[in-house]
């Protein structure tokens, strides 16, 4: 009887941290794993993975993540390598940069938005400087 673990609640899902409603924090928030505000946060932001700001969240931060989900308040600078997207129920004040986004109808967004692909890769290949020049016609 005492030896049962009590489970977390399902919807919970991978997240490693989480701010409730009616809480507030100060401060740099370092993560890895999934990480959702529901609370008031002001500060810093950083992690390599998925932050969620959820619908009842109020969040005044410079963010770098991995990726971004947005459905409450958010003031600040947003750096997402992978994804940000602001749900139908955000409030987004500041500059975003990232490789996609996607705004849901409805959502408020105010700020820039600057869209990065990621980096192109150079293939070199092997060939004599004789065949570059055949190939276009410069022979």
């Amino acid at each position: 009887m005492f030896s049962k673990r009590v489970k977390p609640p399902q919807n919970f899902g991978d997240i490693r941290a989480f701010l409730g409603e009616g809480t507030s924090f100060s401060g740099t928030l370092q993560f890895e794993g999934t990480v959702r505000l529901d609370g008031r946060f002001e500060g810093d932001i950083s992690g390599g993975d998925l932050l969620i700001i959820g619908e009842t969240a109020t969040v005044r931060a410079d963010i770098k993540v991995g990726s971004l989900v947005v459905g409450g308040r958010l003031e600040g600078n947003i750096v997402a390598r992978k994804r940000v997207e602001i749900l139908s129920t955000a409030q987004v004040s500041g500059s975003i940069k990232t490789s996609s986004l996607i705004v849901c109808d409805g959502a408020a967004l105010n700020g820039s938005c600057e869209m990065r692909r990621e980096e192109a890769k150079v293939v070199h290949l092997n060939q004599k400087r004789g065949d570059e020049a055949q190939g276009i016609g410069l022979r």
